[in-house]
């Protein structure tokens, strides 16, 4: 099985189990690696209810760090921080690189100014909502991270379908763009199989955004997200079909932010 990197803690509050629970579904699962990558603080703080504070950083360093004692050699324990893409964040991003020795850092679009779109705690705002003008917003926030060039990995570039509001016509107006910075900042998406459990009930990217993002040769790792042990490489096989149906044959891996690739097996 192909790394699974995109992992939470309970330091976000909204996950549960202790590491060596995820470390043992890594192993059971079969994974290449296994990366730990929690919501990272924002500033100003309380930012909101989904993360850890920056206080909070050294238990999330002492967790990580119970993951790799309990994984003893049978799997490599990577670390990462998804970090919330916002107007201005690069000093803050700057700083939270420097605080571990990280093996990959993930960048994530949650915020369309002051709204976290796919929080279901902000539901209604999609009906007072014009959908094409949402989905313009979020890819073009999300073509400014990728032009960035401070992520590694790029997380669920569709996002915003989430709750299965989705513009009519062809949407390749949204991604060709957004896929193009993508590939010229040289950084890797992944699919995020979270996507089928939600009301979308696709995983994050489309096959489309796939097929285009593997043409213009962006590398790929695939994701679960999990917010519990048993999400732990949740629907791989089924990922690693789209990938291929999409022109995919190898993966990514990161190690201390190098990065080497691995056959998609």
């Amino acid at each position: 099985m192909p790394a699974d990197y995109h992992t939470h803690t309970p330091l976000c509050r909204h996950a549960e189990g202790e590491p060596e629970a995820f470390i043992e579904a890594a192993v059971k699962a079969g994974l290449t690696e296994y990366g730990i990558s929690d919501h990272a603080p924002q500033i100003p703080e309380p930012f909101d209810d989904w993360r850890m504070t920056e206080a909070e950083l050294p238990e999330y360093f002492r967790w990580i760090e119970r993951a790799r004692a309990h994984a003893a050699g049978r799997i490599p324990v990577r670390a990462g921080l998804e970090c919330d893409w916002l107007a201005g964040c690069e000093p803050w991003i700057a700083r939270l690189a420097s605080r571990y020795d990280w093996d990959y850092l993930i960048g994530s679009v949650h915020y369309l100014g002051d709204w976290d779109f796919d929080n279901p705690k902000w539901l209604g705002r999609w009906a007072a909502s014009d959908v094409d003008a949402v989905w313009t917003h979020y890819w073009e926030t999300y073509a400014k991270m990728a032009d960035s060039g401070i992520f590694d990995i790029l997380a669920h570039p569709d996002l915003v379908k989430k709750f299965a509001h989705v513009p009519a016509g062809d949407l390749d107006r949204f991604y060709e763009p957004v896929i193009d910075a993508i590939a010229a900042a040289g950084s890797v998406i992944e699919i995020n199989s979270a996507g089928w459990h939600k009301p979308c009930g696709e995983a994050y990217p489309t096959p489309r955004f796939l097929e285009l993002a593997c043409s213009a040769g962006v590398g790929l790792v695939i994701s679960s997200d999990a917010h519990a042990p048993g999400e732990v490489a949740r629907d791989f096989p089924r990922a690693i079909s789209i990938a291929k149906a999409a022109g995919y044959r190898e993966t990514v891996l990161f190690e201390k932010r190098q990065r080497r690739t691995e056959p998609l097996i």
